[in-house]
């Protein structure tokens, strides 16, 4: 997968990456609505078209911030899953969600924030977040490893 990047900068290093209309979104979805097959992103309420998340799913696995693997019990399905580098990015969404709930409320009424997060500290919700996502995937992997 090439990925031009303009300039030395980090920070629009990470945008040349991530900062398209639908990295975040898939990584959101995943992280936070356990979303893990193609059938799963596509199915979703962002619409995202099939060729695009194709592309974004291949970016994101070049990239190692997400992993392919074959379904246990269905070989034909592939499960998506974030490694390490992918989680990484869990305080760049609650930053996002944040800054989206506080200055874009009155644009976007329908905005929803967890109300977890109205209630912990910004470290502890990302804690958390992480915590539960490695849950679902080590419960999801004992499931179908029997």
């Amino acid at each position: 997968m090439n990925v031009e990047f303009r300039c030395d900068c980090p920070f629009t290093s990470a945008i040349d990456l991530i900062g398209d209309r639908w990295t975040l979104v898939i990584i959101k979805q995943m992280l936070l609505e356990d979303k893990k097959t193609f059938k799963d992103f596509v199915r979703s309420n962002e619409a995202i078209a099939s060729n695009i998340l194709s592309d974004r799913l291949k970016m994101l696995e070049a990239f190692q911030l997400i992993k392919k693997e074959k379904f246990p019990n269905n070989k034909k399905i592939n499960i998506y899953r974030l490694t390490e580098k992918g989680l990484g990015l869990t305080p760049v969404l609650v930053e996002l969600g944040l800054w989206s709930d506080a200055h874009l409320r009155e644009f976007n009424p329908e905005i929803m924030i967890s109300d977890q997060l109205k209630h912990a500290t910004k470290e502890d919700f990302v804690k958390t977040v992480v915590a539960n996502y490695r849950t679902k995937v080590n419960a999801d992997t004992k499931a179908t490893a029997k």
